[in-house]
Formats: C-alpha cells, structure tokens, sequence
C-alpha cells in the first residue's frame, strides 16, 4: 500500500531566482522544481534553454513575472563548441548524422568567417525549434518529416570569438563565444559557420553564461538547493526590483502612491525617460514601471496591493 503524498503548502514568493540549469532538463521541468522547492503559488521563466544546454536561467516568481519581459528582450552570452566535418537533422548531437566532409581549415580562415559572422544579419529559425507555424511548433512538423516555409529574423551578433579545439576532442572542433540579440539560434550560428567554412558543422556543447546583466556565477545550481533549508533557499530569491537595472528610480510619498497604484498620471519636475521604476517612500516599496512624459509619470506595469504588503511582510 502506497503512502499518502504529502501535500505542498504554496506560498506567496516574489523574486528572481538565477538558476544554473543542468545538462538533460528542460527549463519547465526546472521551473517546477525550483517552485516546488520554494513552495511558490506563481512562477515563469525568461526564454527556455533546450535540455542539451547549461547556464544561466532567471526564475521569475510572483510580481517578477509581470516584468520577464525584460529578459526575454535581454542579450544573451554563450560559450558553445562546434564539431566541425559533421551535419545533423537537428543542428545538435540529438540529431542523426546527414553529412560527413572532410576538415581542412587554418586560424586564417577562422578569423575572416569569425568577422564575416560579426554585427547584424538575418537568420533563418531551425525547424527543430519551439517557434510556431498555424498554432503549431515546428519540431512537430520537423519530427512528422515535414519542411515548412518560415521567414528569416533580423539577429545582432554582437561579439563573436571562434577558436580551433585541438585538445579536448577525439575530432575537429571550434570554440564558439557569442553574445547575442535575443531570438538568435547558436545552434543554427553553428551550422552557418561550418558552412562558410566549407565542412559543415552541429553543435556539441552550450553553456549560456549571461542574460541581460545577470551571470552564470551569480546562479544556484538545483542540487545546492535541494541540499539547502527552506530559509536558505528563499535568501536566493533576489528581489523584484533586480530585474530593472537600467530603470530609472522615482521615490512618492503615500498620496502619490496610491495614486499611482491606481492607475493615475502623477505630476513633477522629472525629465523625460521611458525606463522608470516607481517606488513608495514609506516604507521604501516597488510600486512598478512607468515612463515620464512632458512632466508626468505614466503608470506601466503595476504591482498589486496584496503583493506589495506581501514583500514587505517577508523583508521586514
């Protein structure tokens, strides 16, 4: 006879949680975890690393998520490895092998493709990818053997340094850093590059190392967490207010503040801005965004009351 589950008790959890995500599981999975973990009622995260990647992954939990936006628009930084001479269905080693061709190239050539790869272009979406087509995700039709039209996406390759591995594989390789616009496929950077190099190429390894301005050692990995106590893992969840580094800050007294809170354009001599975040005085308190315009300041997204005094409960 099988024991009775114990019931989790959710709880009102507001906050970032950086998490390095393990090799092997989908950033759902982790998601759910992690909110089991911390008991949290409301929890999404910031754009998914597939199962084969590693790396940074904010973990967005009560009045976070109203502002994950932000860092699904972030850059990305991330260190992949390349296996050069080889082509997969999937860009990746999940995929079968397609083509094999032999690898001849020099740092010469590393450094001109390493340019030529460099600043803005277009990119076409892999099939093998959680975009959809008719309501549909096109590694569905990519898995029933089927090849859909998609249109190229404007991508920004912002840094780039590719570098021949010659140790660490039984068989050519490339070390790839990348900091990225979002929306930029690494494993599809991968394979564009083995073309121009003339060999072909899938991805064998992604570590994501940097969203926005949150770093792969600012992150918790998932066993430090099991192993921690409930206390100990809430010390981790940074506060909603992390996620707005380039905002701007606007102190209101309590009037103006709840005035805000309701909706309400509030006046003062700020200059203009699109980037504000919006607290309340006292006690010091995020109300939420906004941006200021010809003297007012604009509500944007807004923190409710209940969650508001559910912060301050817990940092108090």
């Amino acid at each position: 006879m099988n024991a009775p589950r114990t019931r989790v008790v959710r709880r009102p959890v507001h906050g970032v949680l950086l998490l390095d995500k393990p090799l092997g599981l989908s950033s759902n999975n982790a998601l759910q975890k992690c909110k089991w973990l911390l008991r949290a009622e409301k929890a999404g995260h910031t754009g998914t690393l597939d199962p084969l990647a590693t790396g940074v992954l904010p973990l967005c939990f009560g009045a976070a998520t109203k502002f994950s936006q932000l860092q699904l628009d972030a850059d990305k930084t991330y260190e992949a490895v390349a296996r050069l001479g080889v082509k997969t269905t999937t860009g990746d080693a999940e995929g079968e092998v397609i083509e094999e061709r032999p690898v001849d190239i020099t740092d010469a050539q590393l450094a001109a493709v390493q340019k030529q790869f460099t600043g803005a272009m277009r990119q076409m979406p892999p099939m093998y990818s959680a975009l959809k087509k008719d309501g549909k995700a096109l590694y569905e039709y990519a898995r029933a053997g089927e090849e859909v039209e998609r249109e190229a996406r404007d991508i920004t390759v912002l840094e780039l340094n590719l570098a021949a591995e010659r140790s660490q594989y039984a068989w050519p390789a490339i070390k790839m850093v990348a900091k990225v616009s979002k929306g930029t496929y690494i494993r599809t950077l991968a394979e564009d590059i083995g073309e121009a190099l003339g060999c072909g190429a899938h991805l064998v390894a992604l570590r994501r190392v940097a969203t926005g301005h949150f770093t792969v050692d600012q992150c918790v990995t998932l066993e430090a967490l099991e192993g921690m106590s409930e206390a100990q893992r809430a010390a981790c969840v940074k506060p909603v207010d992390s996620l707005l580094p380039g905002h701007t800050p606007v102190m209101l007294d309590a009037e103006n503040a709840g005035r805000f809170l309701s909706g309400l354009r509030r006046r003062g001599d700020w200059q203009d801005n699109e980037h504000i975040a919006v607290f309340g005085d006292e006690p010091r308190a995020l109300l939420g965004t906004g941006h200021v315009k010809a003297g007012e300041l604009i509500p944007g997204r807004l923190l409710s009351p209940p969650e508001i005094q559910q912060i301050l409960e817990t940092t108090t």
